[in-house]
């Protein structure tokens, strides 16, 4: 009794490890159906050291390749070509960009071409366009393949139940020579064709009676030829490398079921359940080495699905400002470095969550574009606003009036920061114009540092003193600020490269203007005389004529604004005098007018002037 149960047991085992080999037999079947469908892409083309070569060389090398070799064997040497490619061209973007945006210039109006990237990417769309095509063909020859084999099986089929004895085996091994001239077939199709074919094959052996000798040769022949395969699968058993042995036995399986035919009955079982079972143990290894990578690819993924969830959380909510998103650009670059930091995937397994990390980048990209979207409608007005002062700083540069001409310089300096954005094609154009205006102009100034004589000196050193005591001093009434702008004028003319003294003498005037008991507009009018009777002791008529420029500016500038204002009022609705909102835009006209009445005192006085 015991004995029978042992017997169960040892059979119910037999048959779960034959399923099992049965397993590992169709999964590398289903390899070798794959694999026969690229037969014609398995040529190796040298693989050069792309990532030494500079980007010209790169695209040298595409170019060869395209002309040498046929489209489908060409993958890896041109994945390798982009990859090297992608990497140095963003390097060299990314320098270019550092260098236009160390000279002032806006990350936004950054771009950059290069006549490299445009053959470039010419090549990698020739290879794409030729890649589809050859593709395209493929799997129309696959078919019609399939199509030549199914005929092949049917003539067997035929040859079976029809043939002529005499005459049958010749025609056997015309179809057996035609079967293996046929080529690939559809990989879906590939192993259930073969199926039966091979079933009709030994079909064919079973009933041949005639010409015994010929078909105990042939089985003879094949088992034989099946040992030497069972014999070389075992042997990858001791092959470290499982995908080296894993595509070693894809081959021998190949010859199995193309090359060699098939054996006597009595053999059919034994030699193919060998083959099985060295099989499986191949697969196995390979199984249990996929099984540790899977681990390992796991701790990768949730890796990289936290970077996501950063990314997705990233609130940008309080960027108002350029900056403000400039910094969140740099955040967001390096939590994108942190998902490529952590390694590649397998498509299989990289291809779910890189769709969730494009999902949330694009998310953040759509908020960033929204922002700078909006931008856009100043950009012209600002474009017009950089272009006056360029023109200024040009008609300056050559200017030997160099107090009037610093202050202006300075001034609009000052303004050129204050501006916003411009549209990225006329940004880097009227930058240059700019820098190149304020450049000159400035050296020339620093040319004349060292031109001070003597009496100067002293003039200048008295003034300096002047200006310290000045602003020692507290509580001085409308008389002493007058006597001081008296006796600042009585210590004699600066020199042009030190007139810069009188703008800090002035402010420290504006400063005592500030704390007397005067209405806005009196302390604007008397701070603005100041300044105006200064360059008249100077002779500085030309500054005169700037301010005079400078002023007629501002009044057209602040009668636009407040137009503006008293046009947008009259399409309010419900514009009763208690809504906030005409209250708001009464007090912006209200504001502009006081403003218009200051310059206008300002260009009055101007007008009075004798010179």
């Amino acid at each position: 009794m015991l004995e029978n149960k042992e017997e169960k047991i040892e059979e119910s085992t037999k048959i779960e490890q034959i399923t099992d080999a049965e397993k590992a037999v169709n999964e590398v079947e289903n390899e070798v159906a794959h694999e026969s469908e690229k037969s014609a892409e398995k040529h190796e083309i040298p693989m050069l050291d792309y990532g030494a070569m500079e980007l010209d060389k790169l695209v040298d090398e595409l170019k060869k390749l395209l002309k040498a070799h046929p489209i489908q064997q060409l993958k890896n040497n041109v994945d390798a070509i982009k990859t090297s490619f992608n990497s140095k061209f963003g390097k060299l973007l990314a320098e270019k960009k550092e260098a236009f945006l160390a000279e002032g210039g806006n990350s936004i109006d950054f771009q950059f071409s290069s006549p490299v990237k445009t053959e470039y990417n010419k090549l990698l769309a020739d290879y794409k366009k030729k890649r589809d095509a050859y593709y395209s063909q493929l799997e129309k020859q696959l078919k019609e393949n399939l199509e030549r084999r199914n005929v092949l099986i049917e003539g067997l089929k035929r040859l079976i139940e029809e043939g002529d004895v005499k005459t049958m085996y010749n025609e056997f091994q015309e179809i057996q020579k035609k079967w293996k001239e046929v080529g690939p077939v559809p990989k879906t199709r590939y192993n259930d064709t073969w199926r039966t074919y091979h079933h009709h094959v030994e079909r064919f052996y079973d009933l041949l009676h005639l010409n015994k000798d010929f078909r105990e040769l042939d089985f003879k022949h094949n088992l034989e030829e099946k040992l030497k395969l069972i014999e070389r699968a075992e042997a990858l058993d001791n092959v470290q490398d499982v995908n080296v042995a894993f595509k070693e036995l894809q081959e021998l399986h190949r010859l199995w079921k193309e090359d060699i035919g098939p054996v006597g009955k009595e053999h059919r079982e034994d030699v193919w359940n060998k083959f099985s079972e060295a099989t499986k143990k191949v697969h196995d290894r390979r199984h249990l080495h996929f099984k540790e990578l899977k681990s390992k690819y796991q701790d990768m993924i949730e890796a990289k699905l936290q970077v996501v969830e950063e990314i997705n959380n990233y609130d940008t909510s309080g960027n108002k400002t350029h900056n403000d998103w400039q910094k969140s650009i740099v955040d967001i670059e390096g939590l994108r470095k942190k998902y490529f930091d952590i390694g590649k995937l397998p498509y299989s397994k990289s291809e779910a969550v890189w769709q969730k990390f494009k999902a949330a980048t694009k998310r953040f990209n759509t908020e960033k574009n929204s922002f700078y979207k909006s931008e856009k409608s100043a950009q012209s007005d600002n474009l017009k606003k950089k272009m006056e002062l360029v023109e200024l700083a040009e008609s300056l540069k050559d200017s030997n009036d160099w107090e009037a001409t610093t202050n202006t310089m300075k001034r609009i300096q000052s303004d050129w920061k204050k501006i916003g954005h411009v549209p990225r094609k006329y940004s880097d154009e009227i930058w240059k114009r700019f820098k190149n205006a304020c450049n000159h102009y400035f050296d020339r100034l620093h040319e004349r540092k060292n031109e001070l004589n003597k009496e100067q000196l002293v003039v200048v050193e008295a003034k300096k003193e002047f200006i310290e005591g000045i602003k020692s001093q507290e509580n001085l009434t409308l008389e002493d600020v007058e006597g001081a702008i008296a006796k600042w004028r009585e210590l004699g003319a600066l020199p042009r490269n030190a007139r810069h003294l009188n703008e800090k003498f002035n402010k420290a005037i504006d400063t005592h203007l500030g704390k007397l008991n005067m209405g806005r507009s009196d302390i604007e009018l008397m701070k603005f005389k100041n300044i105006v009777n200064g360059y008249l002791a100077q002779e500085d008529y030309r500054k005169l004529d700037s301010e005079q420029l400078f002023i007629r500016r501002k009044i057209d500038e602040n009668v636009r604004e407040m137009q503006q204002l008293e046009n947008n009022l009259s399409f309010i609705s419900n514009a009763t005098e208690d809504n906030p909102l005409v209250i708001s835009v009464r007090k912006g006209i209200q504001e502009f007018k006081d403003e218009l009445d200051i310059w206008q005192l300002k260009l009055d006085y101007l007008r009075k002037l004798d010179y």
